[in-house]
């Protein structure tokens, strides 16, 4: 069988996962890279031996020898190119969040529901071992029925400025690029319900804090300390459709002692809290008893999550496997994104339809 041929558009951090994962994959090809910058673009084409390079994303979406893409561009961009590429004939992987906003989601969803496409979104801590471990307890019941989580994450000093710091671009600030994974999470172990209602708060008290000085942080390329239109910090309660609820904190800037990750669910028989390390709580023999499960650990950030992401959308592509993270959940978790920021926008609890 031939190779499942790649193109990748984008050539930032994320992308430079991609890129990695693809060629440590041996069903792939990676045959061609874009980037609006056509130098840019070589370099990288030439770092993992990709024949092509384009400065034009249009010109990879027209190469009839790329069968699928990886588009790692601004959230501002993801809806679109997303579009362009399933209309191009192209499977896609696409970043999260799907989009900026839920009316751009939906636009996305007609095109593919329309077409034969498999369109996948990077929810990449899904293919984490620690996740997939943790879901096959839930399937298997050993929960019972999951009927509140908990999705936190929490930085001290994490604005990381440039375009994620541009409304206009990103969309929002950390519920859309920090939250959205650890909703995801765990919306994804609670069995994906349909969100009915929330309830949300934004607050842009502290800024970007580029006063301080002494504390390390994370710059992207393009970062200015005067600019900066996202909220610093979000919070909600979630509603579902089954009566489970959803308690969510992100923020890029707080006075907090440290920073923080809470990925949690409960069920009637147990629950499990999946950061730092995998830990159920269950009970037996009238004992309150925590299981740790001995699995290998990979960072979210790269590595075996990375590699098994990429796997799974060649895979679904290939048609050999369902898709992980099928492009309406992504749709979903941008009615609950969007549904947050209209929430605090209104002052009050708002329904989702």
């Amino acid at each position: 069988m031939s190779k499942f041929r790649i193109g990748v558009i984008g050539t930032g951090t994320i992308a430079q996962a991609h890129l990695a994962a693809y060629a440590a994959n041996p069903d792939v090809e990676l045959v061609a890279v874009s980037d609006m910058n056509l130098e840019r673009a070589k370099t990288v084409a030439d770092k993992y031996d990709a024949p092509r390079a384009y400065g034009d994303p249009h010109e990879l979406l027209s190469d009839q020898g790329v069968d699928g893409v990886s588009i790692c561009t601004w959230n501002n961009s993801h809806a679109s190119w997303a579009i362009a590429a399933v209309q191009a004939g192209k499977h896609v992987l696409v970043e999260k969040p799907i989009s900026r906003t839920y009316d751009e989601a939906l636009e996305l969803q007609k095109v593919v529901e329309a077409s034969d496409r498999i369109v996948q979104v990077g929810f990449v801590r899904r293919h984490s071992a620690n996740c997939q471990v943790l879901k096959s307890f839930i399937d298997a019941g050993d929960l019972g029925e999951v009927y509140y989580a908990k999705a936190s994450c929490i930085r001290r000093m994490g604005n990381p400025g440039g375009w994620f710091a541009d409304k206009e671009i990103a969309g929002g600030g950390p519920l859309l690029d920090i939250g959205v994974h650890v909703i995801d999470l765990c919306w994804y172990l609670m069995g994906s319900p349909r969100a009915t209602a929330v309830s949300g708060h934004t607050y842009n008290r502290l800024g970007n804090r580029a006063n301080i000085t002494t504390y390390p942080r994370y710059k992207v390329s393009d970062y200015d300390p005067d600019k900066n239109s996202v909220e610093d910090m979000a919070n909600a309660v979630v509603r579902f459709e089954n009566g489970a609820s959803l308690l969510v904190d992100a923020s890029y800037s707080l006075h907090a002692v440290k920073d923080s990750i809470d990925v949690s669910v409960y069920g009637d028989k147990g629950g499990a809290a999946l950061e730092p390390n995998l830990e159920i709580a269950t009970e037996k023999n009238d004992t309150v008893i925590n299981i740790a499960p001995q699995i290998s650990s990979g960072t979210f950030e790269g590595g075996p999550a990375f590699r098994n992401e990429i796997a799974n959308f060649v895979d679904a592509s290939l048609g050999r496997v369902e898709s992980v993270a099928p492009a309406w959940h992504g749709v979903e978790i941008m009615k609950i994104l969007d549904g947050i920021y209209s929430s605090a926008e209104a002052g009050k609890e708002i329904t989702l339809v």
